[in-house]
């Protein structure tokens, strides 16, 4: 009598199904991590180890006796007691609450103008808004700041056409609003690029059915392009954060036209920086560097917990 090989007798054998399996998984699971690894490797290098070798260094305190002494937390409580490192951080606190909404904004109409029908040549239109992102920071920064200079360039050239200092870019009551504009320019056409790849995702019907109904204009764009962007703008504003709170490039190139003007600790990478590399004060870098990435970090995480709720509800 023939004995039927079913499912159920190769599951219930007691050796050769489940062994044989097993090996079958196993040999997958190896066969991803040869995939995964490089990258695995790759990120332990240059962000874990990078990251606890900062965390490290916090904990230890550079005396002249007694050479390089674990301190604890007590570089943190010095830190959060710094008023140099919270004048930094309410700065780039007011430079986030007024920059990146004007940017965002800005980003989102001209993302929303080429995106419509009517806009002529809006591929030319697309290139030029995204261009500046193309230049290099240090370049852009750059020709902002002889742009920006009272005794040279185009602010010198209308101040003496008017007969007075009327444009002080470099005055520390408009610095923050310089560099806010510096910014601007570079990433508008960036976070653009963002909300237009999104708005291009939106389906046809949906444009159809609206006009069914008589939507026309506004009525589309708040019933049907935001809604439909919304994850994009959640994307672009944790991004904007990071940068907010990284802020560094801008005030750093600009220091030596300013420095009446832009501190050592004008943002708290600055502070960082020149308490490393200037100050020799690496165990202190290090602890401002991590505690403005843990808020960073915790500020980002609420931004897109925020936004994926309304995204879920919507």
């Amino acid at each position: 009598m023939a004995v039927i090989d079913t499912p159920s007798r190769r599951r219930a054998s007691p050796t050769g199904g489940t062994a044989t399996s097993a090996a079958r998984r196993a040999k997958r699971d190896w066969r991803g991590w040869q995939f995964t690894g490089p990258f695995a490797v790759v990120f332990i290098l240059v962000f874990i180890a990078p990251l606890g070798y900062a965390l490290y260094l916090s904990l230890f305190q550079n005396r002249l006796i007694g050479g390089n002494s674990f301190v604890g937390l007590e570089n943190y409580a010095t830190a959060l007691s710094d008023p140099q490192f919270w004048d930094g951080f309410l700065r780039v606190v007011l430079f986030l609450l007024i920059q990146v909404p004007i940017m965002l904004v800005l980003a989102m109409v001209a993302a929303l103008a080429i995106d419509s029908a009517r806009l002529y040549a809006s591929g030319f239109f697309r290139i030029v808004v995204f261009l500046p992102y193309a230049v290099p920071a240090v370049v852009a920064v750059l020709i902002w700041g002889f742009m920006y200079g009272d005794n040279f360039g185009l602010t010198a050239n209308i101040n003496d056409l008017l007969g007075a200092d009327v444009l002080q870019p470099f005055a520390g009551t408009w610095i923050l609003a310089s560099i806010g504009n510096i910014v601007t320019w570079e990433f508008v056409g960036y976070n653009m690029l963002i909300f237009y790849s999104a708005l291009k995702t939106i389906p046809a019907d949906l444009y159809e059915a609206a006009e069914i109904d008589g939507a026309r204009g506004w009525q589309v764009i708040r019933a049907i392009k935001l809604p439909a962007a919304r994850g994009a703008i959640v994307i672009a504003t944790i991004f904007s954060i990071i940068g907010s709170f990284q802020l560094f490039n801008e005030p750093n190139v600009l220091k030596p036209l300013a420095e009446n003007v832009i501190s050592t600790y004008f943002t708290p990478n600055m502070y960082a920086y020149n308490l490393s590399f200037a100050g020799q004060q690496y165990n202190y870098a290090a602890t401002v560097a991590i505690i403005m990435g843990v808020i960073t970090a915790a500020i980002a995480y609420v931004v897109q917990l925020r936004g994926t709720r309304k995204e879920d509800r919507a």
